[in-house]
């Protein structure tokens, strides 16, 4: 029986020393990143029949396990997914934000003293000064325009940099993961079952670690943990890690894309096909803002120079030529896939600067008919052939495509970063009209004739013989010496008159020949004429200038939806907008993480007020069980002397 005593304060003592020791073990990792408290659970051992009834044998430690919660460690690894993805969609955005919104740096003030610059030449369309500004601020305002469009690009090369890293710390916390799973499971095997909390842990911390940089899903199988990312690529299985790998998209070498690396396989992945984390964020904020910003960017500096060009080639400069094209207009971008097998070689131009948009396109041969997909919406057009015009732009192709060729379509990705001014001279400006319009002082009646307008058909072999109109009150008709066949039109309805006819006078209707527009007014007396010539005076001229200066408030931008500046403000307020949203759901996302750690550590996490009572339990334990052995001790000493 004293035997048997003192095995039991044996056995309390070393659960006592186990409990000791797992509390201190508790305390000296309070502070490590990723640790879960550890608890012992001790059993009674069976006991023994002594006749009388079975006399326990003392305790056994049955194993030191974790305070764990899969539950509240999914919610934490959630939490991080979107904390992540969106805190680094917050800090690009705001990048752009700033850039769009300041005074001093964004395009508003630029357009604003461009347009200035035009109405001072259409006010002093004579002083040299007044040329020299208005091309001083158009190259003021295309180097805007390109150092926006400067910045954008230093961005995306950050975002390319930040993928590559993101992408190299997912394939580390692989490896490791990896060789985690199979250390536990050796450990495991060998302690019969028992787990190694530590090792645990380390890989439980691995995993919160990987949920920064992607959406992380965890399924256990035996004691290994098999993680799968974005939307189920299985990334580590047992031991076994796989790998993703940084690489330049088909179309576009400056674009950093992911693909995932499978023994000798590497499968490109699309951008949504990652969601979630570091890496996701990333791909949302290239996807979403910034490259729509980008492209709406450059299609108001399309437009602008589209516009501008159009109307300076309608007027006559200071020399009397017809104006010419004051700034450069970028041409699309258009790049092949690299695995494209065929000769096919696809061309884009732009046929109508006003029904651009702001996204990119996706062209694919199925081996019978083209795919137009709009990237923005995911609209697709199907073509029997090419060439075909989609949004203003008009494709075209050479060669022969093979089946699944594809092409990437950029109308406007160019625009800011390639609008430059190609005059340099002030002469050149087309401030004047070629052509004017005027009623002859003999005249008796009160018709009038308007300043007109030419169109794109209009030369000035047009009117190199200046053109009468002859008024004749009996039939209230005109006819044109010399003879030139002309087209009226009379709310929106038009009538052609072949050259020698006469033509009906229908007061403020237009008149329209050899690219000239007019409409006249008043009453003409029976004999009145007017006079068109071309303009041989025209330095003092301003009436080109003057729609020139028109066009700041013209509907020219998406389709006539709105003006430059109107454009411009747009885009701000959509990225305000935009940051603004992300930066309260960021700190909701913030609140949510804080709070599911919170949950987490609740019960997961050590409690030093805990703790301190643990080890006052376990010391009071130890020093009991001592005074047990103590006990036993002294009565094996009694036995002894008795037997003496």
């Amino acid at each position: 029986m004293t035997s048997n005593i003192l095995s039991i304060g044996q056995s309390a003592l070393a659960a006592a020393q186990v409990g000791l020791a797992t509390t201190g073990h508790n305390i000296a990792n309070s502070g490590s990143a990723g640790y879960t408290r550890q608890v012992v659970t001790q059993g009674a051992v069976a006991g023994q029949n002594s006749g009388y009834g079975f006399v326990g044998k003392g305790t056994e430690v049955t194993g030191v396990n974790r305070v764990y919660s899969e539950f509240l460690t999914t919610q934490v690894l959630g939490a991080q997914v979107g904390k992540s993805a969106l805190d680094t969609y917050y800090s690009q955005i705001s990048r752009i934000d700033n850039l769009l919104a300041d005074a001093s740096a964004g395009v508003s003030p630029a357009l604003q003293d461009f347009f200035k610059s035009v109405q001072n030449l259409a006010a002093q369309p004579s002083d040299a000064a007044a040329r020299q500004s208005m091309l001083s601020s158009s190259e003021s305002l295309a180097a805007r325009f390109n150092g926006l469009d400067a910045q954008f690009t230093e961005i995306r090369a950050g975002i390319n940099g930040e993928i590559e890293s993101s992408v190299s710390s997912i394939n580390a916390y692989a490896r490791q993961i990896g060789q985690l799973n199979d250390a536990i499971e050796k450990a495991t095997t060998a302690a019969q079952g028992k787990p190694p909390n530590d090792l645990m842990d380390q890989r439980d911390l691995l995993v919160q670690q990987l949920a920064k940089e992607v959406r992380v899903t965890v399924v256990q199988q035996g004691n290994s943990s098999n993680v799968f990312i974005g939307n189920g690529q299985p990334l580590v299985v047992g031991a076994k890690a796989y790998a993703l790998a940084a690489t330049s998209s088909p179309t576009d070498s400056t674009r950093t894309m992911v693909a995932y690396v499978s023994k000798d396989k590497t499968t490109m992945l699309g951008e949504s096909a990652l969601p979630g984390g570091r890496l996701g964020g990333l791909f949302e904020f290239r996807a979403q803002t910034l490259d729509r910003t980008q492209n709406a960017l450059g299609r108001i500096a399309i437009v602008l120079a589209d516009s501008v060009n159009a109307q300076q080639r309608l007027g006559q400069t200071t020399t009397g030529a017809m104006g010419s094209d004051l700034f450069s207009v970028p041409k699309p971008l258009v790049a092949s896939s690299r695995d494209n097998t065929g000769s096919g070689m696809v061309g884009a131009s732009i046929a109508d600067a006003s029904q651009l948009t702001a996204s990119d396109y996706r062209l694919q041969f199925d081996g019978t008919k083209y795919q137009v997909t709009r990237l923005s919406d995911n609209t697709v057009t199907t073509y029997a052939s090419l060439p075909q015009t989609v949004d203003g732009v008009t494709l075209t192709l050479t060669g022969t495509p093979a089946t699944s060729d594809t092409y990437l379509i950029r109308p406007t990705a160019a625009g800011a970063s390639k609008i430059g001014v190609l005059l340099k001279d002030g002469v050149q400006l087309a401030a004047a009209a070629p052509v004017r319009m005027q009623a002859l002082a003999t005249n008796n009646g009160t018709g009038r004739i308007s300043a007109g307008s030419v169109d794109t058909t209009f030369a000035q072999a047009n009117i190199a013989t200046p053109v009468t109109l002859n008024y004749a009150g009996t039939g209230n008709q005109l006819s044109f010496s010399p003879a030139v066949a002309v087209t009226l039109t009379v709310n929106s309805n038009s009538t052609s008159y072949a050259a020698g006819a006469v033509v009906p006078y229908v007061a403020d209707a237009s008149y329209a020949f050899g690219g000239m527009q007019f409409s006249l007014s008043g009453t003409p007396a029976n004999g009145d004429q007017f006079r068109i010539a071309a303009n041989a005076g025209g330095s003092g001229d301003a009436r080109n200038a003057a729609l020139i200066a028109d066009l700041q408030s013209a509907l020219t931008v998406g389709d006539g939806s709105a003006h430059f500046q109107g454009a411009y403000a747009s885009l701000v307020s959509d990225i305000g907008n935009k940051t603004r949203e992300l930066q309260v759901t960021s700190a909701a996302a913030g609140t949510y993480y804080t709070q599911a750690v919170a949950a987490q550590q609740s019960e997961s996490g050590v409690n030093l007020d805990e703790e301190a009572g643990n080890l006052m339990r376990y010391q009071q334990a130890y020093q009991a069980a001592g005074k047990l052995m103590q006990a036993a001790g002294e009565l094996f000493d009694i036995l002894l002397q008795l037997g003496r």
